[in-house]
């Protein structure tokens, strides 16, 4: 068994690109292994800035052979007076064989003609010098670069390609770089370059020679036991951050962390902007005590292991300085002003050009949050009030500086001015979730005033004909539908959405939209409907149910994912198939009517002893499947159709439903209709299948 290394050597690729550049490789190359059938133990992936490594463990030097039956041309096209005809000559000729390889073959079809042809057998060196160039000039990137004269394109211009297959080189070319068995290592601890002398030495030059890791979990492991081990002997705990580590641990290719400290006098400001100027722009985690306060420290890692650390760690210093300075000013600076300073300048910020500026949003998020609250049993005068104030932090000198802070500012700004806790917590809360694994809000007035911001913008937008299409989403609307979706769910709102929207659309008042209201309400609702059906699947729900489910109501998503959790529920029982092909059939053959009959049946036209069963057992069971659906028990509901299919099956069985009497069909269409209030309450069960 053999080892095949790939190293592809290039200047530094920006973090973001490493786990993307990782999964390509792994996929394209089992892709492109399997239809080559090259046999392998195993395979590892691993990444750095400067660096993307694959290593092919336990590898058959030779291909797999394998022999299949390729079928050509019908034997009557195939010859022409016993001869072979010209189609036979072309498909020998395409596969590679002799006329006296062909033999005949009976199909469903008929008689056809075929040959056995063999293929593999190839030396699996050859076939990776092809393969590896392939997949390294498609690897794709959010950006990609050409350097020099070269019209080859990559991340970042290409310094080396290492590919052994044992003690071989791999020959091959990507671009202007030809493959050899020479690896770079580390650019002050082991610049290299290192011959290998087998695939094999790989990890043990590039960790010993190179003072490289080239296993991100491994540098990760490195960052985060070196960091502790420094804040603990500080006294405080390493406040990570999941992202930022992601992040770090793609910077470098030699961890080394570095404790430093800044002055305590900074701790004026508060938490969440110093965390802000250590993360976004230094990269660096802060510290916190046994109590959660934030000390005068910060962890960074350099990117080597430097020869005097107190330089180095004094340089980190300088430059953290000069942020929290910023941040100090502008805190300073800010309390100065006041939100109705603020609220003032917003009508000077553009929201989205045709429809306003910040201040004017602001105005309809008054009133929008006063309307849900109501609807929701909150209180509106609080709501109100955090709509108004919700964006007024954009024009503060902190946000301006800082503007992933927005948002998180309005919400301390507005402790700091006497504003209720329950209004501040809504500013900090209103742009969540912020994404499919962001949190929602945790406060309820939070969540209500997300809800309306992002009602606010998809009814303008809407309005203006800007609307998703493909992966086209500017604006961010599908995150808009999503989150509103989210917190319903979260918070068991129960409100109409298209009300909702319609109290959005309105608060715009008059004016010229690209699309007329009621086109554009309707439009909306039609994605929302998409959003919450895209949602539902996206947890696993088989699409059948969620159609199903939708279809009997989609307005109110909380009543939708109740009615869905007991269809799924059903859906595994021992009765569901059976009762599906019963009451399908029900709404299928109401659904050729074209409209749903009126109520009530008579009982003087129950002319046959299927019908008088039917209308006995509906007479028994459907006040009972009434007072189910008005306390919405979709479960209960469900298996009481267990006691409603003997009957109905029955009166398939022995009644003509479309009878020739007008009367009698129509009574028993009554019947059938009224069963088929009950069951479109809980699903459209022509959606479902078996």
């Amino acid at each position: 068994m053999s080892t095949f290394v790939l190293e592809i050597g290039s200047e530094e690729l920006p973090a973001r690109f490493l786990a993307g550049e990782k999964a390509e490789l792994r996929a394209r190359f089992t892709a492109a292994l399997d239809e080559a059938g090259i046999e392998r133990e195993s395979m590892r992936v691993m990444s750095t800035p400067r660096r993307a490594v694959l290593i092919l463990e336990g590898v058959k030097p030779v291909q797999a052979e394998r022999e299949e039956e390729i079928s050509g041309p019908p034997v009557r096209v195939a010859y022409v007076d016993g001869k072979p005809s010209k189609a036979l000559e072309g498909f020998v000729r395409t596969n590679a064989v002799q006329l006296a390889d062909v033999y005949t073959i009976k199909t469903d079809k008929g008689e056809y003609v075929a040959v056995r042809k063999r293929s593999g057998g190839a030396a699996v060196a050859d076939l990776l010098a092809e393969i590896c160039p392939a997949i390294i000039a498609a690897l794709p990137f959010g950006k990609r670069m050409k350097w020099g004269s070269h019209t080859f394109a990559y991340a970042r211009p290409l310094r080396w390609v290492l590919a052994m297959f044992d003690d071989a080189i791999v020959p091959f070319c990507v671009g202007p770089v030809a493959s050899s068995n020479q690896t770079c290592g580390h650019r002050i601890h082991g610049f290299g370059p290192f011959a290998l002398a087998h695939a094999n030495d790989y990890m043990r030059v590039i960790r010993e020679q190179g003072a490289v890791e080239p296993e991100d979990s491994l540098r990760r492991k490195a960052i985060i036991e070196g960091g502790n081990a420094l804040a603990a002997a500080a006294g405080g705990v390493v406040q990570w951050k999941e992202s930022l580590l992601d992040e770090v641990q793609g910077l470098c290719e030699h961890p080394e962390p570095v404790l430093g400290s800044f002055d305590a006098s900074f701790l004026e400001v508060p938490a969440e902007v110093l965390l802000t100027s250590m993360e976004s722009h230094q990269k660096s985690f802060g510290l916190r005590d046994a109590q959660g306060t934030l000390m005068p420290y910060f962890l960074t890692v350099a990117n080597l292991t430097p020869e005097d650390m107190d330089v180095v760690r004094h340089g980190w210093e300088r430059v953290l300085r000069a942020r929290l300075e910023d941040a100090r000013f502008f805190w300073h600076q800010d309390l100065h002003e006041s939100f109705e300073t603020w609220l003032k300048k917003l009508d000077s910020v553009i929201f989205i050009g045709p429809i306003g500026t910040m201040g004017d949003k602001t105005r309809r998020l008054e009133q929008l949050c006063a309307w849900l609250a109501e609807q929701c049993g909150q209180d509106p005068v609080a709501a109100a009030r955090a709509g108004r104030l919700s964006k007024a932090d954009l024009v503060s000198g902190m946000v301006g500086e800082f503007d992933t802070l927005q948002g998180i500012m309005g919400g301390i700004y507005a402790r700091k001015m006497g504003e209720p806790e329950a209004v501040a917590q809504a500013l900090a809360e209103q742009y969540l979730p912020a994404g499919p694994e962001s949190p929602v809000p945790a406060s309820v007035l939070g969540a209500l005033l997300s809800m309306a911001d992002k009602a606010d913008t998809l009814a303008g937008c809407f309005g203006l004909g800007m609307i998703p299409t493909g992966a086209a989403d500017a604006n961010g609307l599908r995150r808009c539908a999503l989150g509103i979706i989210r917190i319903q769910l979260e918070y068991g709102f129960r409100f109409d959405i298209r009300a909702f929207f319609a109290k959005a659309q309105a608060l715009y008042g008059e004016r010229k939209w690209k699309l007329e209201p009621a086109a554009a309400l309707a439009k909306l609702e039609e994605f929302y409907h998409g959003r919450v059906k895209n949602y539902f699947q996206a947890g696993s729900a088989q699409t059948p149910l969620v159609e199903a489910a939708l279809i009997a109501g989609c307005n109110d998503v909380w009543l939708a994912a109740k009615r869905l959790a007991a269809l799924e529920a059903f859906s595994k029982t021992e009765q569901y198939a059976q009762s599906v092909q019963t009451f399908k059939r029900v709404a299928n053959i109401i659904a050729k009517q074209g409209t749903l009959p009126r109520e009530g049946w008579e009982e003087s036209l129950l002319a046959e002893d299927g019908d008088k069963a039917l209308a006995a057992t509906l007479a028994e069971v459907l006040p009972r499947f009434d007072a189910l659906l008005a306390q919405q028990d979709y479960a209960a509901m469900l298996h009481l159709l267990e006691e409603l299919r003997p009957a109905v099956d029955g009166f398939f069985d022995t009644v003509m439903v479309m009878a020739e009497d007008a009367a009698l069909r129509e009574n028993r269409l009554r019947m059938l209709g009224a069963l088929l209030r009950r069951l479109a309450a809980v699903a459209d069960f022509a959606a479902l299948q078996i």
